[in-house]
């Protein structure tokens, strides 16, 4: 059965590499972040280089002028701390979106990674591993990209499209309202409104696709990454309880095992290059917008306007999953790392030559040194983390509520 996938996905696509970073090439393109390889055309270079200064001067914009507009107009400390989640979340995106750009040529090499491994490893068996993970990261990725602009459309929608009632003095009036405030640039009335309106849509978007190009470049490579040490362990129990052979066979064989753990252990540190930048800058954008949609919540929950907090809620939903996940696969990465190191040592691996055992006793110790995904090169990302950003959410919360007397 899985046989039959493989041959009807290579049919679809170009090869099974193309299947797993299908949905990572065509969103990442769209802000000018997939790498571009040497064959690339010139106009397709340029074409690029417009579109990332595009995307910058949206992004810019809309921040500017919302940091602007909470630091220079006089407001009640509520309505700018309520103005302020917005503002934080696309400033996240620009640094993400920054790095994304910097580290263009770390996502080339683990794409052109994952590519030799597909035309490396021939095996019906091996493959059928390889494509069950792969399909694992597109569903995940799927998910990501869903979640993440059915959340920022919401958004804007919701905050930006519909009128907004208040009250001064005895009278109400409606007004229209923008998802992030504006500095001098009248919006009451149309088309002022519209044309802003359109700028924080394209703004929100740019801003939401940094984080599913980020999130699912670490989903796919860790699935890779997971499927491969998945095949290693079965080689290295394959290679264990096998009948002894010619010494020469023996040996090429111990050696394909170890140059293929070595292979993996650098595309998850040049994995970990990319992201650690990114999970610095995303654990604390999450902390600080957590905390703060939170306490839209809390601000608006007096006025029980359901649509409101409906789009608060799932903000919040959608943000703490995406930190959930980033803490996951670094997790299960490690785990997965240590498995080696523990599953040779619990097979008969005494009964081997002594030559043999020497070479797992390799495999061994270097499973023994941990591999990490970290925040910054100081923060290991781990469910445990996942706690205590949660709690220092809640902390700061404490706090917010406490000092506006909310």
């Amino acid at each position: 059965m899985m046989a039959d996938d493989i041959a009807t996905v290579q049919k679809e696509f170009e090869n099974l590499n193309e299947y797993s970073i299908q949905f990572n090439k065509w969103f990442s393109k769209t802000i000018g972040v997939w790498p571009l390889p040497s064959s690339t055309s010139k106009f397709e270079k340029i074409m690029t280089r417009i579109l990332i200064l595009f995307c910058w001067i949206i992004a810019l914009f809309d921040a500017i002028s919302g940091l602007l507009h909470f630091v220079l107009v006089k407001e009640d400390i509520i309505i700018k701390l309520k103005s302020l989640a917005p503002i934080s979340y696309i400033f996240g995106g620009g640094l993400n979106y920054a790095v994304l750009l910097l580290r263009k040529d770390d996502i080339l090499y683990c794409i052109e990674h994952m590519e030799t491994d597909w035309k490396t490893i021939t095996r019906m068996t091996d493959r059928q591993i390889m494509l069950k993970n792969a399909k694992i990261g597109r569903i995940i990725s799927c998910c990501i990209l869903a979640f993440m602009q059915v959340s920022a459309v919401c958004f804007c929608t919701v905050l930006g499209v519909f009128k907004r009632t208040i009250k001064i003095g005895n009278e109400s009036m409606e007004i229209y309202v923008l998802p992030s405030p504006i500095y001098k640039i009248p919006v009451d009335t149309n088309p002022g409104h519209d044309i802003v309106l359109g700028f924080q849509y394209l703004a929100a978007y740019i801003t939401s696709a940094t984080v599913v190009s980020a999130f699912s470049f670490a989903t796919v490579f860790a699935c890779h990454a997971s499927g491969q040490l998945t095949i290693m362990i079965i080689w290295i129990k394959e290679f264990i309880n096998r009948p002894q052979k010619e010494n020469k066979n023996r040996i090429d064989e111990i050696s394909v095992i170890i140059e293929h753990h070595m292979r993996i252990l650098s595309f998850l540190e040049r994995a970990e290059h990319l992201l650690s930048p990114i999970c610095f800058m995303e654990m604390f954008k999450n902390i600080l917008s957590i905390c703060l949609f939170s306490y839209c919540i809390l601000a608006e929950w007096s006025e029980h306007n359901i649509r409101i907090l409906g789009t608060y809620i799932f903000a919040v939903i959608n943000i703490t999953l995406n930190t959930f996940l980033i803490c996951y696969i670094g997790e299960v990465l490690t785990e997965r790392c240590k498995k080696i190191g523990n599953m040779v040592y619990m097979t008969n691996w005494y009964r081997l030559p002594k030559k043999d055992i020497l070479n797992l006793i390799m495999i061994i110790t270097r499973s023994s040194v941990e591999y990490k995904i970290t925040a910054g090169k100081i923060i290991d990302m781990s469910v445990i983390t996942f706690g205590n950003i949660i709690k220092t959410v809640f902390g700061y919360l404490n706090i917010l509520r406490q000092t506006t007397m909310l």
